[in-house]
C-alpha cells in the first residue's frame, strides 16, 4: 500500500510540476514534510543539498532518497518511476506532433506563462529554503557572496558551472567551521 501511495504522490509531483526538482521543492515539502510527516525541514534540506550535488536530475535524486527511506529498494524504484513515468509520457506524446505543436500560438503563449510560474516556484523554493536554515553569520555571509557571483556571472555572461560553486562553499565551509572549532576548542 505505501509503495502504491509513494508511486502516485511522485507521480502527481511529476505530472503537474513544471521546471524540474528546484520547481518540486515547495510542493514536496508541503506533502512529504507537511502532511505525510515521512522527513524533517532538515533533512529535507539535507537531502536537496545531495541531490544537487549527486549526478542526475534533482526530481529523481530527491524521489528515490525519498522512496528508499520508507520501503527500501522497491520503494526508490517505485518512487522514482512515479517521478519519471509522466515526462516520459509526455514528451513521447509530444515528439510525434513536435513540429505542429510548437507552431501553435497558444502553445507558445502558455510556455511564457509557464516559464514564469516556474520562476516564482523556484524563486520561492529558495528563499524557504534560506528561511527554514539554522543561520549564523558565515552561512548569511557565503549566501550573500553566492548570489552575488550568481548575479555577476549573469549580468557579464560568465558561464560558470554550478558544480564549481558547491565546491566553493563547501571549501569555504570547511575552512570557516574549522576556524571555528579550532578557536571553540582553544576556550
Amino acid at each position: 500500500m505505501l509503495c502504491l501511495e509513494l508511486f502516485y504522490i511522485f507521480f502527481k509531483l511529476g505530472l503537474f510540476t513544471f521546471g524540474g526538482g528546484y520547481a518540486m521543492i515547495g510542493q514536496l515539502k508541503d506533502i512529504i514534510v507537511t502532511k505525510k510527516n515521512w522527513i524533517s525541514e532538515e533533512e529535507l534540506l539535507e537531502v536537496c543539498a545531495i541531490a544537487e550535488s549527486t549526478p542526475g536530475p534533482v526530481a529523481i535524486n530527491l524521489a528515490t532518497y525519498i522512496g528508499y527511506k520508507k520501503k527500501k529498494i522497491l520503494g526508490s524504484l517505485v518512487a522514482t518511476l512515479g517521478v519519471v513515468l509522466p515526462s516520459f509520457i509526455i514528451i513521447f506524446i509530444i515528439s510525434l506532433f513536435l513540429e505542429a505543436f510548437m507552431q501553435n500560438k497558444y502553445v507558445q503563449y502558455a510556455f511564457v506563462g509557464i516559464n514564469a510560474c516556474v520562476a516564482f516556484l523556484i524563486i520561492k523554493a529558495g528563499i524557504e529554503m534560506f528561511i527554514s536554515l539554522k543561520k549564523s553569520w558565515w552561512q548569511i555571509l557565503l549566501t550573500i557572496i553566492v548570489v552575488t557571483l550568481m548575479i555577476i556571472f549573469e549580468l557579464f555572461n560568465i558561464n560558470f558551472s554550478s558544480i564549481y560553486l558547491i565546491l566553493i562553499g563547501a571549501f569555504i565551509g570547511i575552512i570557516i567551521l574549522s576556524i571555528i572549532n579550532a578557536k571553540e576548542a582553544k576556550k
